[in-house]
């Protein structure tokens, strides 16, 4: 028996009307600025008042409200296509397409692929779209409109957000932690977290790297950022319920790089490649815009400066719970490798030493260049009394020997480069004219095409090869001339430390900038062992240069 065409669609209608039906609402932060049509509120009275109209008894709302329609991780939209592929949901109903996303291949992709695979009886009201009727030959274009219409609403936004970044004005959202926005949405000290970023930078200066930092704000109980934010606003980000206090390296590392506590505003930190991709790129820095003293700083630009060269040496863990005193701060005068400490538990303090990095890795490169704990930290000592006692007995005279001494070492090196500079230059200017009485040479039979062509390209090679080298030059002297030797920083945190008997971390990392040991000469029945050091903003210093000496007693100790 041949089954009625009427019954079976009158079976298909009366499941119809029994199944599962999704309303589904969204609303974003643009769609709300449109009025009320669009509001979460109106879209349910419209879908309820159309199941009702429809006998569509059993149904249920699915909500996102917030959520940009190029977004398609809302939370409510994946509970609903969870629902439709397990089968519980058999019918979805939206205002218009725009409600369902504004991305013109993912709406697609779900509507007319997904949907039709767990057939789905899919409506939008306002777009007149059911598929139960057919397919909608204006659909796609509909699709297509809501796409652009979120692209423009992007370069919309993205346009006010530069000319508001360009003008100074703080973008980003969310305050640095330690800092809490003011009544003129300028950043001010936060009571509560200030004190905690000015203690991270101290603990980096003393010598401690961002885990030991991390361990030691866990050990206080100090809440992290995240569950600050949580205790403040609610915010589930970065919130760790059984792990209010455990801060991570990470976070410190983050909070040893911004610049927003020198006082300054950061714009264009971040930016997406797309408005449909959500993540976030990091800007070069070159291209970052800073605005400096826009707000109150957190840190000093001395101890903002010494934090950054501590954090560009960054020093391998150890086994010890200390790191070495002049670890990441030794330099070898002859292959610039690092020295590497050498410690251990069954080495005494007087038995531990440095050595080049390369010379320990075996490499045969380099030489030792060894040189014992006690005996440089004795000498560093004694240097860096001799010269913060001149610099804050007799200020004027120190100032007038390092600008004189930095005058003199700058005009020599100028001298030495304008002289190089010149000499490429007038070699380029001749490598022209050869290159040109070559090609007449060639047009005239003097010279055949193969002979040509092998002589230009060495000549044009080396002219390309000049030119390289003279713009490195040029930066070199340009370098010259912006550069000057910041004395009254130094001076300034010269005057942190009036009286000392021995050396700290944080002192060595506020005064010196490095240290270069020379390997050992024993050539004279002793030996001797040249160290430079430089300081912090002047660079050598006068006396820098220190002689490590000691007898041989019949070899080499």
């Amino acid at each position: 028996m041949i089954p009625n065409i009427n019954d079976m669609l009158s079976c298909r209608n009366t499941l119809s009307l029994d199944a599962l039906t999704a309303l589904y609402c969204r609303l974003s932060v643009d769609d709300a600025n449109d009025g009320d049509s669009n509001s979460i509120q109106h879209q349910k009275e419209m879908l309820e008042r159309y199941c009702k109209e429809n006998g569509y008894t059993n149904y249920r709302f699915y909500v996102d409200d917030g959520y940009s329609g190029t977004n398609f991780e809302r939370p409510d939209f994946k509970r609903m296509i969870a629902d439709v592929e397990a089968g519980t949901v058999k019918r979805v109903i939206i205002k218009d397409m725009s409600r369902f996303g504004r991305d013109y291949l993912q709406v697609g992709m779900f509507t007319e692929v997904l949907f039709a695979q767990y057939d789905i009886h899919f409506i939008a009201i306002s777009n007149n779209v059911d598929s139960q009727k057919g397919e909608n030959d204006l659909t796609p274009f509909v699709n297509l409109f809501n796409e652009w219409y979120a692209r423009d609403c992007s370069r919309k936004q993205r346009a006010v957000a530069r000319m508001k970044g360009m003008s100074g004005k703080r973008i980003s959202t969310h305050p640095p932690y330690g800092y809490i926005k003011g009544k003129d949405g300028m950043l001010v000290p936060d009571e509560d977290t200030a004190w905690v970023v000015k203690l991270i930078f101290d603990l980096c200066i003393q010598g401690l790297g961002p885990v030991q930092i991390a361990n030691e704000l866990t050990r206080r109980n100090i809440p992290t950022p995240g569950t600050l934010a949580y205790r403040r606003t609610g915010s589930t980000h970065n919130y760790y319920p059984d792990a209010e206090c455990a801060w991570s390296d990470s976070t410190i590392e983050n909070i040893l790089s911004y610049k927003e506590y020198l006082g300054h505003t950061v714009n264009f930190k971040t930016y997406s490649k797309s408005y449909k991709l959500k993540k976030r790129m990091v800007t070069p820095e070159d291209q970052q815009m800073v605005f400096e003293n826009t707000h109150e700083a957190l840190v000093s630009p001395e101890d903002w400066e010494t934090v950054q060269r501590i954090r560009e040496r960054r020093r391998r863990p150890k086994k010890q719970d200390t790191p070495a005193l002049f670890s990441g701060m030794l330099f070898c005068a002859d292959c610039g490798s690092p020295l590497r400490a050498h410690r251990g538990q069954t080495v005494s303090k007087g038995q531990e030493c440095y050595c080049c990095g390369k010379y320990r890795d075996r490499t045969k490169s380099c030489t030792m260049h060894y040189i014992r704990a006690v005996t440089l930290e004795k000498l560093i000592l004694d240097n860096l009394k001799q010269v913060v006692q001149l610099a804050q007995e007799d200020e004027q005279e120190f100032v007038r020997r390092l600008t004189s001494r930095s005058i003199q070492e700058q005009k020599v090196q100028v001298q030495s480069l304008q002289k190089e500079l010149a000499q490429k230059e007038h070699r380029a200017n001749d490598l022209d004219n050869i290159i040109k009485r070559l090609y007449e040479d060639s047009i005239t039979g003097k010279l055949s095409d193969e002979r040509f062509r092998i002589l230009s390209a060495d000549y044009e090679q080396e002219q390309q090869t000049l030119r390289g080298e003279i713009q490195d030059i040029q930066a070199q002297l340009a370098e010259i001339d912006s550069k000057t030797v910041n004395i009254d920083s130094f001076l300034k945190v010269a005057k942190k430390y009036t009286a000392f008997d021995e050396l700290t971390p944080g002192m060595l990392h506020d005064l010196i900038e490095k240290i270069v040991i020379h390997e050992g000469d024993k050539s004279s029945g002793h030996r001797q062992q040249r160290i430079d050091i430089y300081y912090t903003f002047i660079g050598e210093a006068g006396a820098s240069q220190v002689i490590a000496q000691r007898k041989l007693k019949g070899k080499v100790a």
